[in-house]
C-alpha cells in the first residue's frame, strides 16, 4: 500500500495577518535604513566638499605658534579671505602646511632688531600675542622689502619658529595660502575665534 503525503495545514487568517505585518515591518525598516544611509552619505559628501573648498580643517603640529595655538589643536581656516597684518595664515611649504602670523604685506619694509622688536615701514609693531621676543633664525639682510604678491609671516614663538626670516621658507605667495585661520574647534576648552 502506498503511503500518502501529509497535507500541510492551511494557515489561519490571524497567522496570515501576522505574517503580512512582519513583511510590511521589514519593508519599512529596509526603506528607513536605506534612506538613513543615503542621507549620511550625502551629508558626508557635502561636509567634505565644504571643508575642501571653503573651510579647510587643520591640525597643528609643532610649537612655532605657541601660545596662540598649540600642538594637537584643531583649527578651521577660511579660504579666499583677504590677508591682513596680524592674521593667522595657513600655507603650503613643499608637502607640509605651516601656520604663521602675517607681519607685512606686499611692498612693505620689515626690520627686526637684535632684541626681536619688529618694525614695519619704520613703525614698531604692537604684538600683544607674544610671550617673548627674539631675532630667531634670521638670515635675511634687514631691512627687507616684501616682494609683490607675497606676505612676510612669522611664528609667535619667535625663538624656535622657522619662517619668512629665513630664506628656507621666505615670503609666502598668494598661491601657497590655504586660508586664514579663524576658529579653534579642539580642544573644547579653547573653542572659539582666534586672533
Amino acid at each position: 500500500m502506498k503511503k500518502s503525503k501529509p497535507v500541510a495545514a492551511m494557515p489561519s487568517v490571524a497567522q496570515l495577518e501576522k505574517e503580512l505585518e512582519r513583511q510590511q515591518y521589514r519593508n519599512r525598516y529596509g526603506k528607513v535604513l536605506r534612506s538613513t544611509i543615503y542621507t549620511l552619505i550625502t551629508v558626508a559628501a557635502v561636509a567634505v566638499l565644504v571643508a575642501t573648498l571653503w573651510l579647510p580643517v587643520l591640525q597643528i603640529y609643532g610649537n612655532s605658534m605657541t601660545p596662540t595655538v598649540n600642538e594637537g589643536e584643531i583649527v578651521v581656516s577660511l579660504k579666499g579671505s583677504e590677508i591682513g597684518q596680524g592674521d593667522l595664515v595657513a600655507f603650503y611649504l613643499g608637502n607640509k602646511i605651516l601656520v604663521k602670523r602675517c607681519i607685512a604685506g606686499p611692498g612693505q619694509w620689515v626690520d627686526i632688531d637684535d632684541e626681536g622688536n619688529v618694525y614695519v615701514d619704520g613703525k614698531l609693531l604692537d604684538e600683544p600675542y607674544l610671550k617673548e621676543k627674539a631675532l630667531g633664525d634670521c638670515n635675511l639682510e634687514l631691512p627687507y622689502q616684501v616682494p609683490e604678491n607675497r606676505y612676510f609671516c612669522m611664528g609667535d614663538h619667535r625663538s624656535t619658529s622657522l619662517d619668512s626670516r629665513n630664506t628656507a621658507v621666505g615670503c609666502v605667495s598668494q598661491e601657497q595660502i590655504v586660508g586664514k585661520i579663524v576658529f579653534r574647534i579642539w580642544p573644547l576648552a579653547g573653542f572659539g575665534i582666534l586672533e
